[in-house]
């Protein structure tokens, strides 16, 4: 069950960027399975991609020519290709040079991206059947069609928009997400696609989509798992009419900032609300910090702490599994007595015990409601983040117990 998410909102098109879908039956006969994305010539570009060492071989191939002059991006979903060693990456480079050979590109002109399951060899034969059904759906209009076809586990399309006007030019920026477990990118299983017509440098590109990550796709988790074949990719194709981007600064630039950064935000989250079996959206902030790290640190063990997440899902205000994740956290000389505990607007434990004016009631009615914040005031300095989880359901466990079946 979706918390929080709803119909797909509307996807502007976004000039010189076309998707197109078809059926390459990998899981599932007749399921759109394959997503083809065209950027204009002379786009541009740039994008994150998972840290975990045994990612896919898509992946391998994605950083080998994401630098250079990109016209399509291929997903497939179903098939991971990942653990598949060296015939995985002759399979990623294969369909990359069946699309190359329909649309008279160069082969490294084409990004490989693949969502699946692990471990099993890429239906290479059925991919390469199904590119000219894509190719010939191709549009500017198809952003949710595509939001749909890169779906696995996901129980409903991502996407978000945003248009803006700049000397009297409209520019939109327009993405789509996928991902509903393993998830845990650090830049999970999740693919990203994030376009715009405005025109960009290089290198502006890269410094946006990887602060635009940063503050949205690696502040999510919903297991903890960080997958082999996570990508978030970040394309301009110059189509506005509108001077060049060539540095951070500048009231142009910090407009695309702002509406990028707000789609990064909608999709990532729309992750975490879509999240296997869950039933609550859950914020958790630390202040109070002496640096990022240790108030991410804190925020993660509560986030990833299997008692405080199953306590969620039982609306059960156990507030002492809080504490202990906090203390568990490894940040050093952590003084409990000056640590506030808050349950949305509740405080549930100051100065290293339960609270005076805490009661089981209030904890409870908190707990009941699907979205619930949990914020930790550490009292040592003035640092702060905030992450996005999810409780952990018998829905979860079915889910992945049952997903190779």
């Amino acid at each position: 069950m979706a918390v929080g998410l709803g119909p797909l909102p509307k996807l502007h098109p976004v000039p010189g960027f076309e998707l197109g879908i078809a059926s390459a039956g990998i899981k599932r006969p007749g399921r759109k399975d394959v997503v083809v994305m065209r950027c204009a010539e002379g786009s541009r570009v740039a994008g994150v991609t998972t840290t975990n060492a045994f990612c896919a071989a898509p992946v391998i191939v994605t950083r080998e020519r994401v630098a250079g002059e990109v016209r399509y991006l291929l997903t497939n979903t179903g098939n991971a290709n990942a653990g598949t060693g060296p015939d995985g990456l002759a399979n990623a480079r294969r369909t990359c040079a069946a699309l190359a050979a329909l649309t008279g590109v160069g082969e490294t002109a084409v990004l490989p991206f693949s969502t699946g399951v692990i471990g099993e060899p890429l239906p290479v034969e059925k991919i390469e059947g199904a590119l000219q059904a894509a190719l010939d759906d191709l549009d500017e209009d198809h952003w949710a069609e595509a939001a749909t076809g890169i779906m696995t586990t996901d129980t409903l399309p991502k996407g978000a928009s945003r248009q803006f006007q700049h000397d009297g030019v409209t520019v939109t920026v327009t993405g789509i997400s996928k991902g509903a477990g393993m998830i845990r990118p650090n830049m999970a299983t999740m693919l990203g696609y994030i376009a715009t017509d405005a025109k960009v440098a290089r290198e502006v590109l890269q410094d946006l989509v990887r602060d635009a990550a940063n503050k949205s796709f690696n502040r999510i988790t919903i297991d903890g798992d960080t997958s082999t074949n996570d990508c978030c990719m970040l394309i301009a194709t110059g189509q506005a009419a509108l001077p060049e981007i060539t540095s951070v600064s500048g009231e142009l630039f910090a407009k695309l900032k702002q509406a990028v950064l707000e789609v990064f935000m909608e999709v990532a989250q729309a992750i975490v609300r879509d999240g296997e079996g869950a039933t609550k959206f859950v914020t958790v902030q630390v202040n109070g910090g002496g640096n990022h790290q240790e108030c991410l640190d804190v925020a993660y063990a509560v986030a990833h702490s299997p008692l405080i997440k199953t306590a969620l899902f039982a609306s059960d205000p156990n507030w002492g599994r809080i504490l202990a994740a906090v203390g568990y956290a490894g940040v050093p000389n952590l003084d409990v007595s000056l640590i506030d505990v808050f349950l949305g607007e509740v405080c549930i434990a100051s100065q290293g015990g339960r609270a005076a004016t805490y009661t089981e009631a209030q904890g409870a009615a908190v707990m009941a409601r699907e979205e619930i914040s949990i914020r930790i005031e550490l009292g040592r300095g003035e640092c702060s983040e905030t992450i996005w989880t999810t409780d952990l359901s018998h829905e979860y466990v079915k889910i992945n117990a049952e997903y190779r079946t």
